[in-house]
């Protein structure tokens, strides 16, 4: 059971949310913005509407296999584990030749469905974080940069560390061109049109 709950999951986290929702608004989504197949160019590049569908539906990407993989009480690892192919279907998806998105949205979502109150507490990171600098990179790395520690705190369990630690290795690798740009000063701010 556990290998095909995988597998399952890994496909629904490879459907392109955002790619399809630009795309039935006449948009290719990789050839506008940062190329990105997330929310963030979805706002910029279709609009708040379409942003929050994305957002919605990558979101529950990520929650949907933990809940099933919960359902079926497997343990704490194995659930995480379910939601890693989750996000790594969504970062890799097998309908875009193994490309993707950064996986927050996703990330979001295995985390509502595997430790609901360290979720809540990275959102509010996430909104801080974006509210001071309208970095939606920068949100991501500082809410996720620190999840273990708000595993730790919140919700401890050395299952839920590992999962927690290669979230955050996962967001981080998908944010390396984004860091780049950090640090060189041309990041695209939230909201910021095409």
């Amino acid at each position: 059971m556990m290998p095909a709950l995988i597998i399952i999951s890994f496909i629904i986290g490879s459907i392109p949310t955002g790619l399809l929702i630009a795309k039935s608004k006449g948009i290719d989504l990789r050839k506008v913005g940062s190329g990105n197949i997330g929310a963030t160019n979805v706002l910029r590049a279709v609009g708040k509407e379409a942003a929050l569908f994305t957002l919605l539906g990558d979101i529950a990407k990520g929650a949907v296999p933990v809940a099933i993989a919960k359902t079926l009480a497997l343990d704490t690892l194995d659930a995480g584990i379910v939601g890693l192919s989750a996000i790594l279907g969504h970062n890799f998806s097998l309908f875009l030749k193994f490309k993707g998105g950064k996986g927050v949205s996703a990330s979001i979502g295995v985390l509502l469905a595997f430790s609901p109150y360290v979720a809540i507490f990275t959102i509010v990171l996430w909104l801080l974080t974006a509210k001071w600098t309208r970095y939606s990179s920068l949100s991501a790395l500082v809410s996720f940069g620190l999840l273990p520690l708000s595993i730790y705190m919140i919700d401890y369990s050395k299952e839920k560390m590992i999962i927690a630690a290669a979230i955050t290795v996962l967001i981080y690798i998908r944010h390396a061109a984004n860091i780049k740009r950090l640090i060189q000063g041309t990041e695209s701010k939230i909201g910021q049109k095409v």
